[in-house]
């Protein structure tokens, strides 16, 4: 992996755990040839003196040392991931010509290994990278596979299967790692959102203190004034909307920043659409949209807050009239979902959104419209998590987009 595109937090962590990982490989190593080589021969009867000799003799040690300023140099460099790489792949390709040059040509039979490749096995969880892990597990089960062929000795077969045990196990501790991580990252990616809407809460306080109290006054002198001089009054009807519109903004802050107390009531989701398109309807009809219903005959009633949803609706409804200004058509359908849901799907035949995008549209101020806020959307997904429902986009850029919402049947009392 390329250092370059990496954080300075994330080459901290690697540098830690590059530097644990050398420690350990060269303590594991080295105490593994003493004692194998030296101690045991010395003080037992078991094992041979002159093993060490063999093969790359000394040379295999010289070389492995040589391995550490390498790495030093790539650890100084800012690019310790490469490291890792190199120190497996040397220590295999080292071990791959002893063991050939100690057993090829001879009728020994292959009784080698060592305890680092337990480390590489064992180990390779801790970078939390799978594309290391399996090129540890293929390369250390490959290389006794590769000695079994050449060597025509199947006694690699019992060293092949513990490793695959120890691959298993290793895999294991992987996935918890990956699982672990990926809990922190929504842990952390929540606690930034909660941040976010809480400074937005105090700004929107700010905002309904002084700001909402003069849009009242705005409004009601240039609604005084259109009474007054009708006959120039062309401008007054553009003002008063677009007041209304700085006050809707100003409602969607408010929200988000803290969500009015719910009024649950059970209530019918044909009412909720039809007002709905009773309200969208003038707009729809100044861009030539048209908007077809098709409901379930009997859809049963929802514990909702209907003010609520019908603020959800009356958000999609003029997003989907305004991706389209050609015109178009809009086609919802409502009906029931099993037992215990209600679906209803909005389709229009607007722009769409590209794949990218649609991840982001639920982060407050992120819009992909020239005079958007980035607060509808947030505003429509808080309201259906609180009542416990699912929001679902699925756009096709160039053909529309489909919204499904999904919300749970009142249940009997």
């Amino acid at each position: 992996m390329d250092a370059g595109h990496q954080s300075p937090k994330l080459i901290f962590e690697e540098k830690k755990a590059i530097t644990l990982f050398l420690w350990l490989f060269y303590i594991f190593y080295l105490t593994y040839s003493i004692f194998w080589y030296i101690i045991i021969p010395k003080y037992t009867t078991y094992g041979n003196a002159q093993y060490i000799k063999e093969g790359l003799g000394y040379w295999q040690y010289i070389i492995v040392l040589c391995f550490l300023p390498v790495s030093i140099y790539f650890y100084k460099k800012e690019n310790p991931y490469i490291i890792k790489n190199f120190i497996f792949f040397g220590f295999i390709l080292i071990d791959l010509i002893d063991n050939l040059l100690r057993y090829l040509g001879t009728a020994r039979p292959f009784a080698s290994g060592n305890i680092v490749e337990l480390l590489f096995i064992l180990f390779a969880p801790i970078f939390v990278n799978k594309k290391y892990f399996w090129t540890v597990s293929f390369g250390v089960v490959g290389k006794y596979s590769l000695l079994g062929i050449v060597l025509q000795d199947a006694d690699v077969l019992p060293a092949i299967g513990t490793i695959i045990v120890l691959i298993a196990i290793s895999y294991v501790l992987l996935i918890r790692f990956f699982s672990y991580i990926d809990s922190l990252s929504s842990a952390h990616e929540e606690l930034r959102q909660k941040e976010k809407l809480a400074v937005i809460g105090q700004m929107a306080a700010t905002i309904a203190h002084e700001i909402r109290n003069p849009l009242a006054s705005l409004k009601g002198f240039a609604q005084l004034q259109q009474e007054r001089f009708p006959e120039s009054g062309t401008y007054f009807p553009i003002m008063i909307q677009e007041i209304d519109r700085i006050d809707m903004i100003v409602n969607d802050l408010m929200y988000i920043g803290k969500p009015k107390a719910t009024q649950i009531e059970k209530t019918s989701m044909k009412e909720i659409l039809s007002y709905t398109i009773s309200i969208m309807e003038q707009q729809a009809l100044a861009q030539d949209v048209v908007v077809e219903t098709i409901f379930a005959e009997k859809i049963p009633l929802i514990d909702c807050d209907e003010r609520h949803l019908k603020q959800v609706f009356i958000n999609l409804l003029k997003n989907a009239i305004e991706a389209m200004p050609e015109g178009g058509i809009i086609k919802i359908i409502a009906q029931p979902l099993g037992d215990s849901k209600v679906v209803v799907t909005i389709n229009d035949q607007g722009c769409g959104i590209n794949n990218e995008d649609i991840s982001k549209l639920m982060v407050p101020f992120y819009t992909t419209k020239k005079d958007g806020t980035g607060l509808g959307l947030v505003v429509t997904h808080q309201i259906i998590k609180e009542h416990n429902g699912e929001l679902k986009l699925e756009s096709d850029p160039g053909k529309g987009t489909k919204v499904t919402i999904t919300l749970p049947i009142s249940q009997k009392k």
